[in-house]
């Protein structure tokens, strides 16, 4: 069997009983991460465009909007996608950064709506489909993201056709023929970067995954090679592939293990880096105007993908790693209210940020950083980071990202509710329905 087949029998038939528990856990506080964002982010532009678009349109109100309201199963995948990803603030699988949770999560929690699925079967969906989302990037990584493609959505639609494929009860065959489907609908441009499409990646392969399960449920019919044929996915979008990555151990290893959740709500490659300026800030003392010079020594993609001098907008700031140092330093963190248009147009901000200079070292992982700070009075305080916070060999506990939840929700969720929620999303896997979390989240 072909790629496509070995992927789509594995999606369709792999046992939830047979994913290891930590696994499952995983998904859950995928979950929790992926709600938490999403509605954190749910004021923002695009995502209300999004919604506006949505009611326009209409539709069988078939399924829940995170942030309140119904439409249906494709605009809710849709938003929910967008919204889960406007913030830059979700779950990053280390090797190939891809943002997994988003488009997968959106596209089965519709078809887990549409269904009435246990909470157990929506966290096996999951695992199920950021392993082939994952599997898909890896065997085309790094040149596919090289060449210009953002993962999340190109690899990331793959991975909502098996999660909805598995909550539709999709067979082997059918599932093959939904990955086929999805491989004719995967897109996504690194240039979109600082700007709302980069969001529209998350929700568009959520979608695009969704649609793709629904029609092969109805019968449609695909090509049998559409991810690794001659003219197939890998070969198009790729200028080399290595298909043992993705069919190679299937269910032994768990690509899961090698996500993070992020602490905070920027590009994940400048991590490292904030997390060093944090550190120096605690240790040195010294007040802004005091600093004459820092150093960020990182790895190629930060420059590549963050290399933006001088932000004007908070999207912008997001893909800084100039302004993600300055604001660092200054405000002691690195989360939303750090990236509003106002943040990065701050006089302090600007004024920081003109005195980081960064460098690359190749031998670096996107994970390390190395930042030296000079005083005026000639001190120089300096840190390494070898694994940023958030990362699989540094990752967050439950309660961090549960409060990471709480910080998100609040305003929006009243207190009781959103410690209700988070307590639900790390046990869903004990939820007879999902749509039982979904009215808590929504307010239904």
């Amino acid at each position: 069997m072909g790629a496509t087949q070995t992927l789509g029998r594995f999606a369709a038939e792999y046992p939830f009983d047979g994913i290891p528990a930590d696994v499952l856990h995983l998904s859950a506080r995928c979950l929790l991460d992926y709600v938490g964002i999403s509605l954190g982010g749910w004021a923002e532009p695009a995502v209300q465009i999004a919604c506006s678009v949505a009611h326009e349109l209409g539709g069988r109100e078939d399924a829940s909007l995170l942030g309140g309201g119904r439409t249906s199963l494709l605009h809710a995948a849709t938003v929910n996608g967008i919204a889960s990803h406007v913030l830059d603030f979700d779950d990053t699988h280390e090797p190939t950064i891809l943002h997994g949770t988003g488009p997968v999560m959106s596209a089965a929690l519709a078809a887990g709506e549409a269904r009435g699925a246990r909470g157990v079967d929506l966290l096996a969906a999951h695992a199920i489909g950021f392993e082939v989302a994952a599997r898909v990037a890896l065997a085309v990584h790094p040149e596919h993201y090289d060449q210009g493609f953002h993962v999340t959505g190109t690899a990331g639609v793959f991975g909502a056709a098996a999660a909805a494929g598995r909550l539709l009860g999709l067979s082997a065959d059918q599932m093959a023929h939904a990955l086929s489907t999805a491989a004719a609908q995967a897109a996504g441009l690194r240039e979109m970067f600082g700007s709302m499409s980069k969001s529209l990646h998350a929700g568009k392969a959520a979608a695009n995954g969704l649609y793709s399960a629904l029609l092969a449920r109805g019968g449609w019919i695909s090509a049998a090679e559409g991810i690794e044929g001659r003219r197939g996915f890998w070969a198009v979008l790729s200028s080399r592939m290595e298909p043992q990555r993705a069919t190679g151990q299937l269910g032994e290893s768990w690509e899961l293990r090698r996500n993070g959740l992020k602490p905070y709500a920027c590009g994940v490659v400048s991590h490292p880096t904030i997390d060093a300026m944090r550190r120096i800030r605690d240790s040195a003392q010294l007040s802004a105007d005091e600093i004459v010079d820092v150093r960020a020594t990182v790895n190629p993609y930060v420059l590549e993908l963050m290399g933006k001098r001088e932000p004007s907008v908070g999207l912008e700031g997001k893909f800084s790693i100039f302004h993600c140092a300055a604001i660092a330093y200054l405000d002691g963190t690195a989360r939303t209210r750090q990236f509003t248009d106002d943040a990065v147009r701050r006089s302090d901000v600007i004024e920081l940020r003109q005195k980081v200079r960064a460098e690359v070292d190749a031998t670096l992982p996107t994970s390390a950083a190395r930042v030296e700070v000079a005083a005026r009075d000639g001190r120089v305080w300096k840190e390494s980071v070898t694994a940023a916070t958030g990362t699989p060999d540094n990752p967050m506990t439950d309660d961090d990202i549960t409060e990471k939840f709480l910080s998100l929700v609040e305003g929006r969720l009243p207190p009781a509710r959103a410690r209700e929620t988070a307590a639900r999303c790390l046990a869903a896997a004990d939820l007879g329905d999902v749509r039982e979390l979904l009215s808590l989240v929504a307010g239904r």
